[in-house]
């Protein structure tokens, strides 16, 4: 039989969802900067007067995704303790030799340092949120073309995203749970992989028991969601993440992913999100962005919604 990990049949990384202050920097900075490609604007679905901004691969693939809530006049977020402090991208091997002259040249500052034998360039997004860019030698995802970023040194996807904990041993009792295994210390960080995963396979804690609480704004992770194929396979996660006392939500339609959520000991709000149906539902896929889509429910909304949302000129 089967072990209660194995049983989430969880594949790695589905999306990280961030607090922005402008959604024209905030698309500007993803689409020209990094060479994301914007493959959803629609809006939060329990604030619809906020876009809801999706970044990623060509078609969006779980994996590859960073999205955005651009609420105005949000105070700036405050880092610390309880909290996803950094989103890793996957790049391939030599990368940064393309990608800190192109940051520098922005007036965006980096550094670089090595973590488990991988060089990574560090730096800030618009609303200082923590980025790094990590090369990989086995990333085998196929990133989202554009003209001025060679091929060889385009994102692939997500490669990890850093959870800062006071403790984390809870958090990573719950990682083993959900099928991600120990794979390493590096310092005070300790790394956890899902060693049959969508490529976007690990998940770091990092112990800073010295530091403050996070405060969240402008540039703090909302959320940390991780992918499973299907509705049945996400309905069978529920039922053991209860079991084992989590309290989770109901299954919520997201039109292009089925959700669930739940806090993870130290309070980061979890996800679960399916793989199906995609971006590709409502928009042909050589299409994917361009128009603002909105869920059923704030259809009627749109009159008013195309007023006052500020336009975003690609």
């Amino acid at each position: 039989m089967m072990n209660q990990a194995c049983d989430l049949e969880i594949r790695g990384l589905h999306h990280v969802t961030l607090l922005a202050s402008n959604a024209q920097a905030n698309s500007n900075f993803f689409t020209k900067v990094l060479g994301l490609r914007r493959v959803k604007k629609t809006v939060n679905f329990d604030a619809p007067d906020v876009y809801h901004l999706y970044y990623g691969n060509d078609v969006g693939s779980a994996g590859s995704v960073i999205t955005y809530f651009p609420f105005l006049n949000v105070a700036q977020g405050k880092a610390g303790t309880g909290e996803t402090g950094l989103t890793v991208f996957s790049v391939p091997t030599g990368a940064l030799e393309f990608w800190r002259p192109r940051l520098t040249a922005l007036s965006i500052e980096t550094s670089v340092d090595e973590l488990f034998g991988e060089k990574r360039l560090y730096f800030s997004g618009p609303d200082l949120e923590r980025l790094a860019l990590a090369e990989s030698e086995t990333d085998i995802r196929e990133p989202f073309e554009v003209a001025d970023i060679p091929y060889d040194a385009a994102i692939r996807g997500f490669h990890s995203a850093c959870l800062i904990l006071k403790n984390g041993a809870a958090t990573a009792s719950l990682l083993e749970l959900m099928g991600y295994k120990l794979t390493g210390h590096d310092g005070h960080v300790g790394r956890y992989t899902m060693l049959d995963g969508n490529g976007a396979n690990s998940v770091d804690i990092n112990v800073q028991p010295d530091l403050p609480k996070a405060v969240q704004g402008a540039g703090s992770v909302h959320h940390l969601a991780f992918a499973v194929e299907n509705k049945s396979v996400q309905l069978n996660a529920y039922q053991i993440l209860v079991d084992a006392n989590y309290q989770v939500t109901p299954v919520i339609n997201r039109d292009y992913f089925s959700a669930i959520y739940f806090r993870a000991p130290e309070g980061i709000l979890f996800e679960i999100a399916t793989n199906t149906p995609g971006f590709a539902i409502d928009e042909e896929p050589a299409h994917l962005g361009e128009m603002l889509k909105l869920p059923a429910q704030h259809e009627h909304l749109r009159s008013k919604l195309e007023k006052t949302l500020a336009p975003i000129i690609d």
